[in-house]
């Protein structure tokens, strides 16, 4: 059940301390504030509604995991390239340390997970990326899973589907995990070289060399609603050109107005949205055929 998933998960909870309770774990694990409207949302509540403010609908980031469980079919995952890691290739201080941290933390052993799986009966490959682990950066090894997963498609000439989140290129494997955007870039040249229909989701936040390379490059771009989505961010930009910035810059509305990403869709939709694609998709497949 999603309630299991979501049920050892650190929330933003508030704390009490006008009056003590019996068990202060018990007590932070029952609600969580919003982060944009502030409101107090009972856990239960919070999670029944796919982690979504039932107030003003801001979405709480998931993790990859989670995010797997609301969108396939259930027990149709199979993963691929789970062992896959990066390597401390520049010696970086305390890079070795963070990973191993990131690992313990997430349970993943990267900021992606990647895989075969089924949407509504459609068979898919579904790539998954993690904010959790490393702000979901892309060094190496989530370049190499993301390629393999273009591989897979191409192969077997399932729809691609990836969910993107990332802070950008992850600095400590230096012009490595720059490379990595070309290497994802050319495979999607590929991939549609091969006919393959591929689809972004992208999710809060989505910026830096994901943004610049392979989540942008999609045949259909989808975001969830008020996803900041950039390259640099957008206090980076007001810094550098000191001047005041449109309203919602950068966030999924302001990009799917000005044509940036295809569209705005709410969390409870996605999963119907996706199979829609995917039934046209199919039909268009079996028409030429």
């Amino acid at each position: 059940m999603l309630k299991d998933l979501f049920g050892k998960q650190k929330y933003v909870t508030v704390k009490r301390t006008k009056e003590k309770t019996k068990n202060k774990d018990e007590d932070n694990s029952l609600w969580t504030k919003c982060r944009d409207c502030e409101e107090i949302i009972f856990n239960k509540k919070l999670i029944e509604n796919l982690m979504v403010c039932p107030k003003c609908g801001y979405h709480f980031r998931l993790t990859a995991w989670d995010r797997l469980h609301i969108t396939v079919d259930e027990d149709s995952f199979k993963e691929f390239g789970k062992n896959i890691k990066s390597r401390d290739i520049l010696d970086f201080p305390g890079y070795q340390e963070k990973y191993e941290e990131a690992r313990v933390k997430t349970g993943l052993q990267e900021a992606i997970i990647c895989g075969e799986a089924a949407i509504c009966g459609y068979p898919v490959v579904i790539a998954i990326m993690d904010f959790n682990f490393l702000g979901g950066s892309m060094g190496l090894a989530v370049g190499e899973k993301i390629t393999l997963a273009m591989e897979k498609a191409i192969n077997t000439g399932k729809p691609l589907i990836i969910f993107c989140t990332a802070g950008g290129a992850r600095m400590q494997e230096g012009m490595v995990s720059l490379m990595q955007m070309a290497k994802t870039s050319a495979a999607i040249k590929r991939l549609n070289k091969a006919g393959v229909l591929f689809i972004t989701v992208m999710t809060d936040p989505t910026s830096g060399g994901v943004t610049a390379s392979f989540a942008s490059l999609a045949d259909i771009i989808i975001s969830e609603p008020g996803a900041l989505i950039a390259f640099a961010g957008p206090r980076v930009i007001k810094q550098t050109i000191n001047a005041s910035l449109p309203e919602g810059f950068q966030r999924a509305e302001f990009l799917l107005e000005h044509g940036m990403i295809d569209m705005v869709v709410e969390r409870k939709n996605l999963k119907d949205k996706l199979s829609i694609i995917l039934k046209v998709h199919a039909a268009g497949v079996s028409n030429d055929a």
